[in-house]
């Protein structure tokens, strides 16, 4: 193995070999080589011996692309790292098989969201929104604490409660990553939320109630139903959209009075059953979504899919339509606000929004509360048409069962 000092004149100068390869080795840094091959191609080469005695043979790039000194600066890392007892060819193979970002943004969902969360495709549409493109191609460990603080805070020009949620979901598929030893090092760590979540307040107006009404009325029934029925029963959007035909009273096609919707468990945020009262204002949406809508399963799915995806989009259209500036989820939050209005009182309100009750003595209640819920919906109902049809309030008093 020929030995000669290297210098940019003395590599210019080295003539290819007629067949075969031919490598020359650095005389001021040993282990450090050019491989000239018989088609002149020149390759910077370290060669070092592990502590188990076996030789490897690692390639740092080509010359001229990469410089001489630039490839020596190379090689001394190289075989500094040997001296620490480390085998940098094997971690150059590990780092090519490595987890990339996205890769790993799948497992998360396939492995752990999927399985454990019943808001997986919000992390899905967050992570594949700004954190696949922002990163996808790299490896899952090359991620540092600033490309988190630099992503954060792109996503925080569109909204500080949505950078909030991409920080939290971030964090959580890394805290993933680290529980399989995928990953060693958390990036997130000392990560700071970039805005300050504050509780949603958008209530809308009577007359925001009847253009936000009106312009539902231009959507496909489906939709409109989805949209309205948050606006009249006070409930979840998710639950609403896991409506089957089988939850809802028989007495459906034919009842004039109540009938009521029964939310298993498994659809609920809380992971309680829940009974909800259809008034009349809501059987005719049902009726009018069974006679144009034929799955014979789902309410609200076009198909056995999840057909609801698309709800944002057509608030968007109530929106442009209406000219009122609101969100699907501000219309449960304005059912019930107007429900105290009418003077129904909080705890009832609360029975009928299915919020969770931690306290002791929820432990012995096991009333359903169904008279109260009835009640509470009969009467937001009757207000409901009245700002449709924009007519004063009958009264300011509504009969309230005890």
């Amino acid at each position: 193995m020929p030995t000669i000092p290297f210098t940019v004149r003395k590599i210019d100068s080295l003539k290819k070999p007629e067949a075969g390869r031919i490598d020359y080795w650095d005389e001021d840094l040993p282990g450090f080589g050019l491989r000239i091959s018989s088609t002149g191609k020149r390759t910077w080469v370290a060669m070092y011996r592990t502590r188990d005695g076996l030789q490897r043979r690692l390639r740092i790039g080509t010359y001229p692309p990469l410089s001489l000194a630039d490839a020596r600066d190379q090689a001394r890392d190289i075989l500094r790292n040997v001296q620490k007892g480390k085998d940098p060819a094997l971690e150059r193979d590990a780092n090519r098989t490595a987890d990339t970002v996205k890769s790993l943004v799948d497992l998360y969902i396939e492995r752990h969201a999927k399985p454990n969360k019943r808001s997986w495709k919000d992390d899905r549409r967050i992570l594949y929104k700004d954190v696949v493109p922002a990163w996808g191609s790299r490896k899952a460990y090359s991620i540092r604490r600033r490309d988190v603080i630099a992503l954060l805070d792109d996503v925080a020009k569109r909204g500080a409660i949505m950078a909030n949620r991409t920080l939290e979901i971030t964090r959580k598929m890394f805290s993933f990553a680290i529980e399989r030893d995928i990953l060693e090092a958390h990036p997130c760590i000392g990560v700071k939320k970039p805005g300050i979540a504050r509780a949603r307040e958008r209530v809308l107006t009577t007359d925001e109630i009847r253009s936000v009404w009106k312009a539902m009325d231009g959507l496909k029934i489906i939709h409109a139903a989805h949209l309205k029925l948050r606006l009249i029963t006070a409930q979840r959007g998710a639950e609403i959209r896991a409506m089957r035909w089988s939850d809802l009273d028989p007495a459906l096609e034919k009842a004039e009075d109540i009938c009521w919707w029964t939310i298993p468990p498994e659809f609920t945020k809380n992971g309680k059953g829940h009974r909800v009262p259809l008034t009349g204002l809501a059987l005719d949406l049902l009726r009018q979504v069974r006679k144009a809508h034929q799955n014979p399963i789902w309410v609200f799915r076009v198909n056995n899919a999840d057909g609801g995806e698309t709800i944002w989009e057509h608030g968007n259209e109530v929106r442009v339509k209406s000219g009122v500036e609101f969100t699907p989820r501000d219309l449960r939050r304005t059912a019930a606000t107007h429900m105290a209005g009418l003077g129904i009182t909080r705890f009832n309100i609360a029975r009928v929004l299915s919020h969770s009750d931690s306290s002791v003595t929820q432990v012995y209640d096991r009333h359903s509360y169904d008279p109260e819920k009835k009640a509470a919906l009969e009467a937001w109902s009757k207000r409901l048409v009245e700002i449709i049809e924009n007519k004063p309030p009958a009264s300011n008093v509504f009969p309230i069962r005890a």
